[in-house]
């Protein structure tokens, strides 16, 4: 059995997460390899309603290894997993979404991964569309794709709340100025990194909440990673997990309050290691 070590950090004086380590599944039929090594990462918590159909969708000629990090979940998760033949995380208790991720990709990229693919496991994004996902990075066009969930179809329509549509819209342009990119979306939980993109910033010094997910976009763009973005259509459905309005609220007050210090960073009038690039390993 494999011995791992937490990542994710906590704030001071509390428990830091404990990632046990991967436990043992029943093995699934063999995978092709692929022609880079993708590893797919699915943040996992209270997700055993949706995680076999999110599975049953992932085109498995294109991955090399699914891992699941659980933080925390009071359901069959872990159990479901396990059963899957998952390579499976767990932390003891619920440290946060950007926890989570920091085991996903410390993991991923133990494991050798040259291109690692978020898919939440709630089946909200289409899983069969990874390989649009990971072509851009293959053909050695773009270091980050992301899926968006604004750039095809109209989401309202989809299912996603009108105010968290126009909240995603306000911030998407506010990012878009600051961070100087033409992007449809920031807020998509349906991604893919090249490792080598991954390995040049400071994850780890990103937060453990939802606002991780754009602590790393911003780091991208000051080591210079290319971001591209396809279209990708999107579920909503009662299983399938959805901030409430006064989450999402804080979430995007925490985005104005990112970009702000990314701001100052640039400028040179608050310079933050936070957002400082690893050399090329």
């Amino acid at each position: 059995m494999e011995s791992t070590s937490a990542v994710a950090t906590a704030p001071e004086g509390e428990e830091k997460p404990h990632v046990a380590a991967p436990i043992p599944g029943v093995s699934g039929a063999p995978v092709e390899p692929a022609r880079s090594r993708v590893v797919v990462v699915m943040p996992a918590y209270n997700a055993a309603r949706t995680l076999q159909r999110t599975l049953d969708d992932l085109p498995r000629d294109s991955i090399a290894d699914i891992i699941l990090v659980d933080d925390g979940s009071r359901d069959g998760t872990v159990a479901l997993a396990q059963n899957l033949g998952l390579k499976v995380y767990v932390h003891r208790r619920n440290f946060g979404y950007g926890a989570n991720q920091k085991t996903c990709y410390t993991e991923a990229l133990r494991r050798g991964a040259e291109i690692v693919v978020m898919l939440h496991p709630d089946y909200q994004y289409d899983p069969r569309l990874l390989p649009d996902l990971i072509r851009p990075i293959e053909a050695g066009e773009a270091d980050v794709v992301f899926g968006s969930r604004l750039r095809g179809a109209s989401a309202v329509r989809q299912g996603m709340p009108w105010w968290k549509y126009l909240g995603n819209r306000a911030l998407t342009w506010v990012e878009n100025r600051t961070f100087g990119l033409g992007l449809s979306e920031f807020h998509t939980g349906y991604r893919a990194y090249s490792a080598r993109t991954l390995e040049r910033v400071n994850y780890a010094a990103n937060g453990d909440r939802f606002i991780f997910d754009q602590e790393i976009v911003a780091q991208f763009v000051e080591c210079g990673a290319r971001i591209a973005e396809i279209a990708v259509p999107v579920r909503y459905f009662p299983e399938a997990s959805s901030a409430s309005l006064w989450d999402s609220t804080r979430y995007g007050l925490a985005i104005l309050q990112l970009l702000l210090r990314f701001w100052l960073h640039r400028a040179g009038v608050m310079p933050s290691m936070q957002f400082t690039c690893f050399a090329d390993r």
